[in-house]
C-alpha cells in the first residue's frame, strides 16, 4: 500500500465496537466497525478525510451540486480510511476477506477504480462485489463495506 495512516486515537468500546480518529467520522449512530469473534465487520467507509472530513478532488457549485470529482483521489482516500479502521480493530489490510464496493458512476469510474483496486489488493485475494448506486450520503463517488479476520 502506498498510503500512510495518521497518528490516531482509538476507542475499544463494549461489545467489540470500534471507533477511531484515523478515519472520517461516521455520519450517524453507528461505529466504524464491530468485532464479532474472529471477524471484523466495517460499516460503509467513504472517502472523506479523517483530518477535516473533506472529500479529495471534489468541487461543488453554490447549490451543492457536483461540478467535478476525482475517482482516483477518492480511491486512495477510502483505502486509507479502511486501513485505519482495520488497524484500530486489531486487523490488517492482508486479512480482508470480503469487499463490497459502491460506485456512483460505474461506466465512468470503473476502469480507474479497478486499476487502483488491483494495485492495493494484488496480494489480498479478497472476494469482491462492485455495484452502482444512485448516490451516497455525502457527495462521494465510492464507498466500501469490508469484512476481515482478526
Amino acid at each position: 500500500m502506498n498510503s500512510t495512516t495518521p497518528q490516531s486515537t482509538q476507542q475499544k468500546m463494549p461489545d467489540g465496537i470500534i471507533k477511531t480518529s484515523s478515519a472520517a467520522t461516521p455520519l450517524g449512530a453507528y461505529p466504524h466497525a464491530r468485532r464479532v469473534g474472529d471477524l471484523l465487520f466495517l460499516s460503509g467507509i467513504g472517502s472523506r478525510t479523517a483530518r477535516d472530513n473533506s472529500i479529495p478532488g471534489l468541487e461543488l457549485d453554490g447549490d451543492g451540486n457536483i461540478l467535478k470529482y476525482d475517482i482516483e483521489a477518492e480511491c486512495h482516500s477510502v483505502f486509507a480510511n479502511v486501513k485505519a479502521v482495520l488497524e484500530a480493530g486489531g486487523s490488517s489490510w492482508e486479512k480482508i476477506v470480503d469487499v463490497t464496493v459502491f460506485l456512483t458512476n460505474m461506466k465512468k469510474d470503473f476502469p480507474a477504480y479497478n486499476k487502483i483496486y488491483g494495485d492495493y489488493f494484488k496480494e489480498v485475494n479478497a472476494c469482491r462485489t462492485t455495484v452502482e448506486v444512485k448516490s451516497l450520503p455525502t457527495p462521494i463517488c465510492i464507498e466500501l463495506k469490508v469484512v476481515a479476520t482478526i
